[in-house]
């Protein structure tokens, strides 16, 4: 509410004697209509009295502050609004915001983006390397959020000094609770909640209905990775365990020692287990080398197997496994391409 001061100094006699007059009818006025006035309200005041009473009751929706918390591994963290500006390492965490149409401003790593999202190594700001970001350039961008992996975790004081900062992670003993809570965080961030349940609720419930097929099935699997000609096994708990873990196909060993890099295999590794389904990660598409996964496995061991006798010798989206799982594209994948094999 306005008030307007009277300074002694500024009224002559005559003009006391006016205002005194003014003053008395309208405190006469202000009795009989009911309403208790205060002394320092002119003529001007009390016409605009219930408007200002109103407005100072019940605050406009347009000044009112809206804040999103947000809490993940590493801590809570709290945005003033919807984020507009967005850094992201994480290509599970940009290929959800891609799923969920976000069409703000990114800051990205260029160069280290999967080719499926390759559209963002253009009309963004490049926010450094995957495993060192470039702190000035992330600075001058003035994100309202940035969102990091395991590779930029060892940054994440210094960058949530610049703006809050999420920790996304996918454990294989809570896969599909970290991908919720991670999917949530991101939507939540940027104003997309409703399409993130639908998209998680669609991904909950195919994988529903592929563990219903792999509990029926006696089909048992082997998780191997390709890397220039190398071999490695996965198995239960590992960085691709979801195939065991989620979707609960049965393991055709299961005494694979728990490694990110896997554990060493060789052809008479593979003869010996006789997978029924061989799922096959060629690292040599991302990473580069000469001999890809098809020229490895040429090999008359792992033709004997029953996984090759029976055409299911299945090579996996390396992207979608490797660089950006736990995203919403790539997870809808990942779960499609289990059940594809199991179906074989």
């Amino acid at each position: 509410m306005r008030k307007f001061n009277f300074h002694k100094s500024v009224l002559s006699g005559a003009k006391k004697k006016v205002f005194a007059g003014i003053l008395l009818g309208v405190m006469a006025t202000s009795v009989l209509a009911g309403c208790a006035k205060k002394q320092g309200d002119t003529p001007e005041d009390n016409s605009n009295k219930g408007e200002e009473s109103t407005a100072s009751v019940t605050p406009s929706p347009e000044v009112e502050e809206t804040s999103v918390s947000l809490t993940h591994p590493l801590g809570t963290v709290t945005l003033e609004g919807v984020a507009e500006k967005v850094v992201v390492f994480d290509m599970g965490a940009l290929d959800t915001l891609d799923s969920l149409s976000f069409d703000g401003a990114l800051a990205v790593p260029h160069g280290n983006i999967p080719t499926y999202l390759s559209k963002y190594d253009e009309n963004t700001v490049n926010a450094g390397g995957l495993f060192e970001p470039d702190m000035e350039a992330i600075f001058t961008f003035e994100p309202d959020v940035i969102i990091i992996g395991g590779r930029q975790v060892d940054y994440y004081e210094e960058l949530n000094e610049i703006a809050p900062t999420i920790y996304v992670e996918l454990n294989a003993d809570s896969y599909m609770e970290d991908f919720k809570r991670n999917t949530e965080n991101i939507a939540k961030a940027i104003g997309k909640e409703e399409e993130a349940k639908t998209a998680i609720d669609g991904i909950m419930n195919k994988v529903e209905e592929v563990k219903k097929i792999t509990n029926s099935s006696d089909k048992k699997g082997l998780i191997i990775m390709t890397n220039d000609g190398s071999l490695s096994a996965y198995g239960l708990g590992s960085r691709f365990g979801i195939i065991h873990d989620v979707l609960e196909v049965k393991p055709a060993d299961e005494t694979i020692e728990v490694s990110k890099h896997g554990m060493e295999a060789s052809y008479e590794y593979l003869a010996k287990v006789d997978p029924d389904i061989l799922f096959v990660l060629d690292r040599t598409v991302i990473a580069g080398g000469s001999t890809t996964a098809d020229k490895t496995l040429d090999n008359e061991l792992v033709l004997g197997t029953k996984a090759a006798k029976n055409n299911a010798i299945i090579t996996l989206d390396a992207e979608c496994w490797y660089l950006s799982s736990g995203g919403i594209n790539s997870m809808q994948v990942m779960v499609s391409e289990v059940e594809a094999a199991i179906n074989k």
